[in-house]
């Protein structure tokens, strides 16, 4: 069982848009997945290293060598989005980075999650422009699993996240249901769930109109801000730190006991 946790990558797992914590960061799903993991092991300590707007060369050259210096026995990297969303992109480059760092940890002794994700067309037309780049990163990342022994988590095809519940507004960050279903689909990866979570949600699908609106609002409210901090070359993680940059126990929820703690009175 792993008692050394970290987290890399970009908003993905930093956790926007979920419910916030006592220190007024967003929770997440890796926070979720640590508190489950805690449950099991009295000594496990958890660190998040991941920032919002960070590419594979970012988060490889920024977070994974702070992550070998912390020497946990578990990492999720959950890279390569912001990459596919760039006018220019490499999918051979942002690979060689994820690579890279499946090298370095793995020879380290860490076992590593990666993350395949899934296809942006079903929610979004826009999104769906970078279908293609997606499926080539994931391809790679299948493959950099297979040959350094990692575990990876595959979005691609799953039904269950084209509730729109499962969605922010912005259409492409997780709602906290989301985010709880992403932690539940590491657990089932790692071998310590199920594959419950990929029971579709029953939903009545928006009238044409109705899509037409929200396309439009999302445009004008999501779209066009991102459009405007690229051509300015600014970044939504400018200025962010780690939220959690330290190997720390993680507080579970009131009612909630680690195994050997006193049953409170």
């Amino acid at each position: 069982m792993w008692s050394r946790y970290v987290a890399l990558g970009d908003s993905f797992t930093e956790g926007l848009m979920d419910v916030t914590d006592d220190s007024g960061r967003h929770r997440g799903w890796a926070d979720r997945l640590a508190g489950h993991l805690a449950m099991r092991d009295p000594d496990f300590q958890y660190a998040n290293l991941a920032i919002r707007g960070r590419t594979a060369p970012q988060v490889v050259g920024e977070q994974v060598p702070a992550a070998l210096r912390l020497r946990p026995d578990l990492v999720t990297l959950a890279v390569g989005i912001n990459d596919a969303l760039r006018p220019r992109y490499d999918v051979n480059a942002a690979a060689t980075h994820v690579e890279n760092a499946a090298r370095s940890l793995r020879a380290q002794g860490t076992d590593v999650v990666l993350f395949a994700f899934g296809d942006p067309s079903r929610k979004s037309r826009v999104m769906g422009r970078v279908r293609e780049r997606i499926l080539q990163a994931n391809a790679a990342t299948r493959a950099i699993a297979e040959r350094y022994g990692c575990h990876i988590v595959d979005f691609w095809g799953c039904a269950v996240f084209d509730a729109d519940e499962l969605w922010d507004d912005d259409r492409l960050h997780l709602s906290p249901e989301g985010h709880r279903l992403a932690s539940l689909a590491v657990l089932e990866t790692l071998g310590l769930g199920d594959d419950a979570w990929r029971t579709p949600v029953s939903r009545d699908e928006p009238s044409l109109p109705q899509r037409a609106w929200g396309d439009t609002r999302w445009a004008a409210q999501h779209l066009a801000p991102w459009v405007v901090r690229r051509i300015r070359g600014r970044s939504s993680g400018d200025g962010i730190t780690p939220k959690r940059p330290v190997l720390a126990p993680v507080a579970l929820p009131a009612g909630m006991r680690r195994p050997g703690d006193a049953p409170t009175m």
